[in-house]
């Protein structure tokens, strides 16, 4: 689906993140995330004046996880930043390790590295990089185990009546909708 033509605008910033999840020979799962932001002006930073185009945040953050999900390491690189502050930060992101991906999650997390401890960059990464987590490790731990979805009734997709759930795990679709 396409936005609608926008009237006359001008870009002046512009951040992609790639997240991508990997199964390891170690039985492991790494979860790797780029942020990268670049801005279409001119500017100076207490580390150094970019020009059009160049890297302001470039940024990485690898989570490596168990297949019952549990963080077993978590390494950031902040390879472009516009603050000198922003190098003593990577190393407080260990906190995370032994913090199991589920409901409370992203709490916990930002317990552990909110505020001054972490990098808002690379926190606001941590949502989607527990999603890529789960997804990179769904197929095989639905092969483990028919207990119920974990994703049973958390958006419209998942709901206990829907098609994915009557296709997929008609052990747990309720036509009225009610998968609690």
């Amino acid at each position: 689906m396409s936005l609608p033509v926008a009237v006359s605008r001008e870009k002046l910033h512009r951040r992609e993140i790639v997240i991508e999840g990997f199964a390891r020979d170690d039985g492991n799962y790494d979860v790797d995330a780029t942020l990268c932001d670049t801005k279409t002006m001119a500017f100076s930073t207490d580390r150094r004046t970019l020009a059009p185009g160049d890297v302001l945040h470039g940024m990485s953050a690898r989570m490596t996880i168990s297949p019952g999900l549990e963080i077993v390491d978590f390494t950031v690189a902040m390879d472009d930043t516009p603050s000198v502050a922003c190098d003593t930060a990577p190393a407080n992101f260990k906190a995370l390790i032994g913090l199991k991906i589920g409901p409370g999650f992203v709490r916990a997390a930002y317990e552990r590295v909110g505020g001054t401890l972490g990098c808002t960059h690379i926190r606001e990464m941590l949502q989607q990089m527990a999603t890529v987590a789960f997804q990179s490790v769904f197929d095989v731990r639905r092969g483990m185990n028919a207990t119920r979805p974990p994703l049973l009734d958390t958006c419209h997709g998942w709901r206990a009546g829907g098609d994915m759930i009557r296709n997929n795990f008609p052990e747990f679709y309720k036509p009225d909708g009610t998968g609690n």
